[in-house]
């Protein structure tokens, strides 16, 4: 090879490496470039407050009101309560405030692995949670097969005595490793690996209390928000604008908007009183709130989320409305 060729050789080689240099160059700076557009783009709109959270530990029990609590793909959980993650059942069906009134008035605490129930006119019930003897039973919600451990004979009698029942009721508790419940079987907006405990659809449910508001200046007697039993209740808003947040920010939680929560008669039991009236406010809502085309004959009021981002929530802390 002569001196040529050598020279020829050695530019043809840099070329390629100052060519592969260059072009590596355009496409990081490409990126760069549409990553900086993409954050440009995306736009946090303040829309409330938070004033309330509210974790319901018993499905159809009394509300737990918290300052903070932490926010996880299967709902809101405070110390040792997760949301919704006890059901009391009949013949392995799930019993709820619709056919027993009277459960709105058990509250239930767990603090160091042991339960306390607690009811008016009852002695308070104490019990260890999750041991290895107690049986994992199969029951069902709202059709859906799901799981549970059951909470023991004791539990039982002081429940089925509570509520009065005809039959013995028992009290079950979701663990991690039991069959949950796929919000997607029954919606398919929901995503296909969301799974809640006892739920009747979604981890988190939002509404505001301009809504509540709204829906008092209709009734002759007001009533109040845990009547509806939410998750997370907003302020410092309009009526019904929770229709419209498909994307909210929250701290550091991000959550997405999937369908409105459909009202049934479940909302007219006083949730002071365990009496259900089988009338207000469900009739005043059906005159305004039939807004979904899907649910023929249930008023929407709140709105369920699925989380996308998990984290900690705090009452006070401002939401965001995510726009791109």
């Amino acid at each position: 090879m002569d001196l040529k060729e050598v020279f020829t050789t050695i530019f043809d080689q840099n070329r390629k490496v100052a060519l592969y240099a260059a072009g590596t160059t355009v496409a990081v700076l490409g990126l760069g470039l549409v990553f900086k557009y993409m954050r440009r783009e995306e736009k946090l709109t303040r829309v409330g407050v938070v004033t309330k959270l509210l974790v319901h530990p018993l499905k159809s029990g009394k509300a737990v009101s918290v300052e903070a609590a932490e926010c996880l793909r299967m709902g809101l959980k405070y110390g040792e309560l997760r949301d919704r993650h006890w059901l009391v059942i009949e013949d392995g069906h799930m019993v709820t405030g619709r056919q027993q009134p009277r459960l709105v008035l058990v509250s239930l605490t767990c603090e160091g692995g042991q339960v306390s129930l607690n009811g008016p006119q009852m002695e308070e019930l104490k019990f260890t949670l999750n041991k290895p003897s107690d049986l994992v039973v199969d029951c069902r919600v709202f059709g859906v097969d799901v799981q549970g451990r059951d909470c023991g004979d004791k539990v039982s009698e002081w429940l089925t005595r509570f509520l009065e029942s005809d039959k013995p009721v028992r009290l079950v508790h979701y663990e991690p490793d039991l069959k949950p419940q796929r919000p997607h079987e029954k919606e398919p907006l929901f995503p296909e690996d969301d799974k809640v405990a006892y739920p009747d659809a979604a981890p988190v449910m939002l509404m505001t209390e301009a809504s509540i508001g709204d829906l008092n200046s209709r009734l002759d007697n007001d009533i109040s928000v845990f009547q509806f039993r939410p998750s997370i209740v907003v302020s410092d808003c309009e009526a019904f604008t929770e229709d419209t947040w498909d994307h909210i920010q929250i701290g550091e939680v991000e959550m997405k908007r999937v369908v409105g929560c459909g009202r049934c008669l479940f909302t007219t039991v006083d949730p002071e009183t365990g009496v259900i009236s089988r009338k207000e406010p469900l009739n005043t809502l059906k005159t305004y709130r039939l807004t979904d085309p899907k649910q023929k004959t249930s008023p929407i009021l709140g709105q369920y989320y699925t989380v996308k981002k998990t984290g900690v929530l705090h009452v006070g802390e401002p939401v965001y409305k995510i726009t791109y």
